[in-house]
């Protein structure tokens, strides 16, 4: 247990909490998904406009979905799990905030102990048969600068100072609705996000975030 300065930390998930991106791993290889997520992560193509064009190539059936919920919880950073229960004993409230699949973060968070009403990404729905039928498209998590919404509309409800960790460009759209980004690097080093974050953190272990987090 240490003393935090922060009440409300937010995490990003693929390639933050876990060492893959979600999508790729359902593209299975397919090389012009795996380009789309890069350009979105790197801010070099708006998220808008590879959201749905990823998902119409791979049409991930339920089965997949499940499947990436394993992979998710298998898959974890390096004191990810260490990091958040630490957190957890010392009284944060810790949210998720994805452009992920829900219905594959929600296991990991279970895994973590973070409640699923903590939980904010992207439900998608399947036919009877379990085949891909859509995602939600009033979502603002599959669009630029929908992740400082959610985190806005959150802090609205909940009193306390608050800290965003993530990755990529989408994480760092939330910048200025909490009081310190951390950009972290363990797994993939975004040039824009290093330059721009309040603290960037490159150590392959999730634990390095701790000290930027507590009291002194």
């Amino acid at each position: 247990m240490i003393r935090l300065r922060y009440r409300l930390l937010f995490f990003d998930v693929d390639s933050t909490l876990v060492k893959v991106e979600g999508i790729d791993v359902l593209g299975r290889g397919n090389s012009e998904v795996a380009r789309l997520t890069t350009s979105a992560m790197n801010g070099e193509i708006p998220l808008e406009q590879v959201y749905q064009r990823r998902l119409e190539s791979i049409r991930p059936s339920k089965q997949q979905v499940e499947s990436l919920g394993q992979t998710y919880c298998e898959s974890l950073v390096d004191g990810a799990a260490e990091t958040v229960a630490t957190l957890l004993e010392s009284g944060a409230i810790v949210h998720l905030v994805s452009a992920g699949i829900e219905q594959a973060v929600l296991p990991l968070a279970a895994l973590l102990k973070i409640p699923e009403r903590q939980v904010h990404a992207v439900p998608v729905m399947f036919s009877e048969n379990g085949e891909y039928a859509d995602f939600d498209r009033r979502s603002l998590l599959t669009r630029g600068g929908g992740k400082e919404i959610v985190v806005r509309d959150i802090r609205a409800r909940t009193h306390g100072r608050a800290a965003f960790i993530g990755d990529g460009v989408s994480d760092l759209e939330a910048k200025p609705a909490v009081d310190l980004f951390i950009g972290f690097g363990g797994v993939q080093v975004r040039s824009i996000v290093k330059e721009q974050a309040d603290v960037f953190v490159e150590n392959p272990s999730l634990t390095a975030v701790l000290p930027f987090l507590q009291d002194a």
